[in-house]
């Protein structure tokens, strides 16, 4: 006969806010990473995928603390460790899939499908871990549960990654939150239990109040990521000097910019592009870049085997690189023909391919933009 269970609504309350604050931190971290240097965008992705994970095993045990029955029962050290590095290693591989691979929907859909299964996985590995109580799963509960772990996964990696914007991260964060819940209240509700029949002596296993003392302190961790992160995320508001304690060294007013020379309205053109390098900003020649892709309200710049980031935005660049040749391909690529080494036909849409960025390729052209790049490469 099954067990009766109930759960703990504070503690419930708890496991959701921990899904959002890591689901935050997670998303947050990766904003700009792929502007970076290889090594410091692994070394953020590892981050990104540990507070991923790690939040997701977190919130997993804190809503595990407020399970109710009517017996003991305890975890197995090793699973239960299992299932968190099981949960940071699929997260891992999500988040590589969206900043090593070109960014387009198949790749956003790829990167949601293995976070979301990452959900669902960490949830049933972390319950195969309860000793003196069997956990039994209804086929229903369990197809439910991976419709939304995945449904939801997609969805979140499509509104983060849509536009690297802080909304589209905060709307990110809420839906992820919510997809680690929700998969585990909806795998719960189809679960059932009963008690073990054993004479096996347990092995290393965890008790609640060790895991409480563990969750907590990991719980802690999340928290503190998520204030650190929240205070930088959003732009602080300019502040007077009168208005803070501390004294202000001496500020001196710079002079006037001097007046820039007047351009065409319609077609305005910079004969340089910015880009911030160790603190500077610095200036390429357009002739010198392969191609841009949009990151958010900025760009990166594609200069040989360098990626340079931009405080352009995409269409800016569009419209003050529309005398340099440069065009539009896809709705987060500008690209300068010169640079094309050769260009490959997919049904209706096509991609572009550079031989002096390798980092670069390949560039998706758009169904929309076929005509007016096949017509600069010389093919119409």
């Amino acid at each position: 006969m099954f067990l009766d269970y109930s759960l703990n609504l504070p503690l419930v309350l708890a496991s959701f806010a921990v899904s959002l604050m890591a689901s935050f931190t997670g998303l947050a971290l990766t904003r700009g990473v792929s502007s970076l240097p290889e090594t410091q965008r692994k070394q953020r992705i590892a981050m990104a995928s540990v507070a991923l994970g790690g939040g997701i095993w977190a919130m997993h045990f804190v809503a595990m603390l407020g399970l109710r029955l009517p017996i003991l029962f305890y975890y197995d050290a090793l699973t239960t460790m299992i299932s968190a590095l099981v949960a940071i290693l699929i997260m891992g591989v999500a988040l590589l899939v969206m900043h090593f691979r070109v960014r387009t929907r198949s790749s956003t859909v790829i990167a949601g499908t293995i976070a979301g299964l990452g959900i669902s996985v960490m949830h049933y590995v972390g319950m195969s871990g309860m000793q003196l109580c069997v956990a039994v799963y209804t086929p229903f509960g369990v197809l439910l549960a991976l419709a939304a772990s995945v449904g939801l996964g997609i969805i979140s990696f499509s509104i983060a990654y849509s536009e690297r914007t802080r909304r589209n991260i905060v709307l990110g964060t809420l839906t992820f939150g919510i997809a680690v819940c929700l998969v585990h209240y909806l795998s719960m509700a189809g679960t059932n239990f009963l008690p073990a029949v054993t004479t096996d002596p347990l092995t290393t296993v965890i008790d609640n109040s060790t895991l409480a003392m563990i969750v907590t302190l990991i719980a802690f961790v999340i928290c503190g990521a998520f204030l650190l992160l929240g205070v930088t995320f959003f732009p602080a508001a300019p502040r007077h000097p009168e208005a803070i304690d501390a004294p202000f060294p001496d500020i001196q007013e710079s002079p006037p910019a001097p007046a820039k020379p007047e351009q065409s309205p319609n077609r305005p053109f910079s004969p340089s592009v910015p880009y911030q390098k160790d603190g500077q900003i610095q200036f390429v020649r357009p002739a010198e870049i392969a191609a841009l892709r949009a990151e958010g309200h900025y760009c990166i710049l594609y200069t040989g085997t360098e990626k340079l980031f931009s405080p352009w935005s995409i269409s800016d660049a569009e419209t003050r690189l529309e005398l340099a040749n440069f065009i539009r391909c896809h709705r987060s690529y500008l690209i300068n023909p010169e640079h094309v080494t050769s260009f490959e036909r997919k049904k209706d849409t096509g991609v572009c391919l550079f031989a002096t960025s390798p980092g670069l390729n390949p560039v998706p052209v758009s169904r929309s933009r076929m005509g007016e790049v096949r017509a600069a490469l010389g093919l119409v």
